[in-house]
C-alpha cells in the first residue's frame, strides 16, 4: 500500500490498485429490495470476477475486451460499469488524461439519474478512482475528500463488502498528509469491518501494509516488523504489484533505521520483479529512485547518479509534485557529495514544493539543507533547519499521536474480543435450539426412514432388473457397431487402393490424398484433443485436395509464430479444420476473383491465439450457403464441456472484419490458455 519517505512515492500507485483490486474480488450482493438484476449485469459481474487479476498483468488486453462487451450492451448502467472497468485499466497503464475523461463521462451519466443501490456502487467506484488520480498527482487533501465520498456512497449500494478497501484508501491519504492517528483510525476501522463481515484473511493484507507504515513513521520498528511479518504470510498468493508493495515498503522501513544495505537488497528485489511485467513501469522507476537515495546515504555518488539518470525522465514526464520534490532533494544531496555547492543552491532556489508534500520527504530535505548550510558556514540557517526538522518531527511523532494510536489498537482488540464473544453466544443458542427441534422430529424421522428404506429396497430391486436387461441390449448393440465401424473403413480403403492401380499419376495422387485424408479423419475423430502439429497437417492435406476444385485463384496461407512449438500445443480435435471447411464451403466456393484464407497461430500473454480468416464477404446469417452449423456446434459443445472443469476458459469469437484492401471477411478466433486441461 502507501509508502512513507522513499516508499511514499509508490503510494501513487497502490492507492489506485490494491484497494481497487479488493473491490474486484467480490461479486454483487443481493437484497435491499432492488429491481432484479438484468442478464447483462450478471454477465458483467462474471466478467469482472474473471478478469480483475488481469488488470495489472495485461491491462491493454482486458481493456479491449471490456470495450468490445460494452458496445453490445443495451442497458446503459451496464455500459457505464464496463466503462468504469476501462477506467481501472487506464490507471494501471498511467494514462491519466484518459482516466480524467472517463471520470467526467461517468459523473455526467450518474448525476442525471436518481440514486439506486447499483448506481451508488458506480458513483462510489468513480469517486474512488478520482481520488486515486488526485493521489497520483500529489493532491492528498482532494484525494481524501473523494475517498470519503466513495465511502458514503458505497454504504448506500449493494456491495458493502468492499467498504474496507475504500477505508484503506482513506487511511493512505491521511498517512501521506502526516495525520498518523487519523490514518491508524481508518486502518483499524477497515480491519474491524473485515472481521465483522467475515471476509477472508487475505483481505487484511493491505491493512497490515498500512499499519506497518504508520508504525514506521512513528519509528516503532518492532510493531512495524510485526505487521510486515503478517503480510509476508501471504506473499506467494500476492499479485505482482502486491509483491512490489511489500518489498518496496519493507525496504523503506530499513532505510529509516539507517540499515541501507538491507534496504538496497529489498529495493533490488522489487526492481527485478518488474522484469516480466512491462506495464509495471512506475514500480520499476520508483525502485530506481529509492536505490539512488540509499547510495547517496552510503556516499556512493556514481551509483546514485546512475539510478537518478534512469528514473528522472519518467517522473518528469509524469509531472507529479511529490516525485519532482524528491528528485530535487536527491540532486541537492548529490551536489553536496561532490562539493558542488553552487548547484545545490541553484536546485534549492528553483524548487517550489507544494503544500501536499509528505512530511517525511520534507524531513529528508531539511536534513540535507542543514548539512549544506553547515558546510558553507551559515550556521544560523543550519540551526533554522535543525529546529524546523525537530518541529516537524514533533508534529507527526509526538506523544499525543502515539497515545491515540495505542488507544485505537486497544479499542480494536476490545471490539474484536466482544465480537467473538457475541458470535460464540449466538452459536450456543443455535445449538440449543437445534437440539430441541431434533427431539421433536426424531420419532417422525425414524418412522419416515423405515418407510423410505422399504420403498428404496423395492424400487432398487426393480431398477436393477431393468438395468440388467438394458445393459445386455447395449452391449450387443455396441459390439455390432464396433464390428461395422472397423470393417467399413477397412473395406473402403482396400477398394480405393485397388482402384488406384488403373489411374494416371495425377488421378492417383488426388485419390491417394483423399485416402490419406479419410484415414487421418478417422484417427483424429477417436481423440478428444490432438497436437497443433497434427491438426495443421490434416488441414494442409485438406487444402491440397481442395486446391484443384477452387482453382488458381485460391491462395491459402498458414503462419505460425516462431515462439509456438506445434508439437507441444494441445487443442480440441478439428478445432481448425471445421472453420476452414466452413470458410471454403460457405464463403469462398462461389466468390469471384481472388479467394484468400489465412490461418495464423501466435503466442499471446497467457496462451495461444488461433485465427482463421477469409475474404469471402463476412458472416451472413441470411446467406443461402449458411449450412446447418453442425460441425461448429460440435466444437462449441466440446469447448463448453472442457471449460466447465478449467479455471481459465477457451475464448471463442466469430466476427466480421475489414481487410487491408477494404474487403469484408469473417474471422474465427480461439484463445487457448496455457496449462489447459483437456481430460474429462
Amino acid at each position: 500500500m502507501d509508502r512513507k519517505g522513499l516508499g511514499n512515492l509508490l503510494s501513487l500507485l497502490p492507492v489506485l490498485l490494491f484497494p481497487v483490486m479488493g473491490v474486484f474480488m467480490h461479486a454483487s450482493c443481493s437484497g435491499r429490495g432492488e429491481v432484479p438484476v438484468s442478464s447483462e449485469m450478471v454477465a458483467f459481474d462474471s466478467f469482472f470476477l474473471t478478469r480483475y487479476d488481469s488488470i495489472t498483468i495485461a491491462p491493454r488486453q482486458v481493456r479491449s475486451e471490456a470495450i468490445s462487451r460494452m458496445m453490445t450492451c443495451r442497458d446503459s448502467l451496464v455500459r457505464y460499469n464496463y466503462l468504469a472497468f476501462v477506467l481501472k485499466t487506464c490507471l494501471a497503464t498511467f494514462d491519466i488524461d484518459s482516466a480524467r475523461l472517463l471520470i467526467r463521462q461517468i459523473e455526467d451519466f450518474s448525476e442525471e439519474r436518481p440514486l439506486s443501490p447499483r448506481l451508488a456502487d458506480l458513483r462510489s467506484e468513480c469517486a474512488n478512482m478520482k481520488g486515486n488520480v488526485y493521489a497520483r498527482m500529489g493532491y492528498m487533501d482532494s484525494a481524501e475528500a473523494c475517498f470519503r465520498q466513495a465511502y458514503e456512497l458505497r454504504m448506500k449500494g449493494k456491495r458493502t463488502e468492499v467498504v474496507p478497501d475504500i477505508l484503506i484508501n482513506l487511511a493512505d491519504a491521511c498517512n501521506r498528509q502526516g495525520k498518523l492517528d487519523t490514518s491508524a483510525y481508518w486502518y483499524r476501522r477497515s480491519l474491524l469491518l473485515c472481521d465483522s463481515l467475515y471476509l477472508l484473511s487475505s483481505r487484511k493484507v493491505p491493512v497490515y501494509y498500512g499499519l506497518a507504515q504508520v508504525y514506521s513513521s512513528l519509528r516503532d520498528f518492532e510493531s512495524c516488523d510485526h505487521y510486515y511479518d503478517l503480510a509476508m504470510q501471504w506473499y506467494e498468493q500476492m499479485l505482482p504489484f502486491e509483491k512490489h508493495f511489500y518489498l518496496n515498503n519493507r525496504g523503506t522501513s530499513y532505510y529509516y533505521r539507517g540499515d541501507y544495505p538491507t534496504a538496497i537488497d529489498y529495493f533490488r528485489r522489487a526492481e527485478a520483479l518488474t522484469d516480466d511485467y512491462p506495464d509495471m513501469n512506475y514500480e520499476l522507476n520508483l525502485s530506481r529512485l529509492n536505490l539512488s537515495d540509499c547510495f547517496l546515504q552510503l556516499g556512493e555518488a556514481d551509483s546514485a547518479a546512475k539510478y537518478l539518470d534512469l528514473c528522472q525522465p519518467f517522473f518528469q514526464k509524469l509531472g507529479v509534485s511529490t516525485a519532482l520534490y524528491y528528485l530535487d532533494t536527491q540532486h541537492i544531496q548529490l551536489a553536496l557529495l561532490r562539493n558542488d555547492y553552487a548547484t545545490a543552491l541553484r536546485i534549492f532556489q528553483n524548487s517550489h514544493p507544494s503544500d501536499d508534500i509528505d512530511p517525511d520527504l520534507v524531513h529528508i530535505r531539511n536534513r540535507y539543507l542543514q548539512q549544506f548550510h553547515e558546510d558553507i558556514g551559515d550556521y544560523r540557517r543550519a540551526y533554522y533547519y535543525l529546529k524546523e526538522d525537530a518541529r516537524l518531527d514533533d508534529s507527526i511523532r509526538n506523544e499525543r499521536v502515539r497515545m491515540r494510536t495505542a488507544d485505537l489498537t486497544l479499542r480494536y482488540q476490545q471490539d474484536s474480543t466482544l465480537m467473538a464473544h457475541r458470535v460464540l453466544l449466538q452459536e450456543q443458542r443455535n445449538e440449543v435450539l437445534e437440539l430441541r427441534q431434533t427431539q421433536f422430529f426424531v420419532w417422525a424421522i425414524a418412522v419416515l426412514a423405515v418407510l423410505i428404506a422399504c420403498f428404496v429396497y423395492i424400487y432398487n430391486k426393480k431398477k436393477r432388473a431393468l438395468l440388467l436387461v438394458q445393459n445386455r441390449r447395449t452391449v450387443s448393440t455396441l459390439r455390432l457397431e464396433n464390428i461395422r465401424n472397423r470393417l467399413s473403413p477397412h473395406f473402403i480403403f482396400n477398394v480405393l487402393n485397388q482402384e488406384m492401380a488403373g489411374l494416371n499419376d495425377s488421378e492417383r495422387q488426388n485419390l491417394s490424398s483423399l485416402v490419406k485424408l479419410m484415414r487421418r479423419n478417422l484417427e483424429l475423430a477417436e481423440h478428444l484433443c490432438v497436437t497443433l502439429a497434427e491438426e495443421l497437417d490434416f488441414v494442409r492435406i485438406f487444402l491440397e485436395l481442395k486446391q484443384g476444385s477452387l482453382g488458381a485463384d485460391f491462395h491459402p496461407d498458414i503462419s505460425i509464430d516462431p515462439a509456438v512449438c506445434p508439437d507441444r500445443v494441445m487443442l480440441p480435435s478439428m478445432l481448425i479444420q471445421i472453420p476452414v471447411e466452413n470458410a471454403l464451403k460457405h464463403a469462398l466456393k462461389d466468390k469471384e476473383g481472388e479467394r484468400r484464407l489465412w490461418i495464423t497461430v501466435q503466442r499471446r500473454p497467457g496462451g495461444i491465439d488461433i485465427r482463421i480468416t477469409d475474404n469471402g464477404g463476412g458472416f451472413r446469417p441470411d446467406s443461402l450457403n449458411r449450412g446447418t452449423g453442425t460441425g461448429l456446434k460440435v466444437i462449441m459443445q466440446t469447448i463448453q464441456i472442457l471449460n466447465q472443469k478449467n479455471r481459465e476458459a477457451i475464448d471463442v469469437s466469430i466476427r466480421n472484419v475489414t481487410l487491408a484492401n477494404g474487403d469484408t471477411g469473417c474471422c474465427v478466433a480461439f484463445m487457448l490458455p496455457d496449462h489447459y486441461d483437456y481430460s474429462l
